[in-house]
């Protein structure tokens, strides 16, 4: 049974709600999955933050249509899951990882705001260090110079009781 027309306008009001705040949108087809398969995926990307929906095709045109998603609307044909993330490299990650596990589950291609990308570009976006993952490497990069000189600095003083404790350990040596 299908939608009826409030039905229809709230799921494609829902969909550009996510896609407004939205950094990515990648459409993969999942044609002979198995529903286990489908429901892994889902529980994934749940637990990533991803918004994962299989939807109508007419209807996700009418949610990206004047957004910047717009160019994706030529690559909505056919059995569709989208999957829609606000960090832009955890969804093409998910996405890239489940398909090399499942060979029916194919990247169709992604957008990301007023740029489309081919199913090449999603796999190349999914190799990339997600923000945390290049946060972290940032921190450690900003903090390794004022580690080294507070490491630096505790040396001297460190030295400075060795060297005193070599002395005290030579005099008693004489002394003995």
């Amino acid at each position: 049974m299908g939608l009826n027309l409030e039905q229809k306008q709230a799921v494609v009001a829902e969909i550009a709600a996510q896609i407004a705040k939205a950094q990515t949108m990648i459409v993969a087809e999942y044609r002979g999955l198995g529903v286990s398969a489908v429901t892994k995926l889902r529980a994934k990307a749940r637990t990533s933050g991803i918004y994962l929906r299989v939807l109508k095709n007419t209807l996700a045109r009418r949610a990206v249509k004047g957004t910047p998603f717009e160019k994706l609307s030529d690559q909505m044909v056919g059995p569709l899951i989208y999957g829609i993330s606000q960090d832009p490299v955890s969804g093409a990650k998910l996405l890239a990882e489940f398909a090399k596990d499942n060979q029916l589950f194919v990247i169709k291609g992604g957008a990301m705001p007023n740029v489309l990308m081919s199913p090449k570009d999603v796999k190349a976006l999914a190799t990339m260090p997600s923000r945390e993952e290049l946060l972290a490497k940032l921190l450690g990069t900003m903090q390794a110079p004022m580690a080294k000189l507070v490491r630096t600095m505790n040396e001297v003083p460190g030295k400075f009781v060795r060297t005193l404790a070599a002395v005290r350990d030579a005099k008693e040596k004489a002394a003995a």
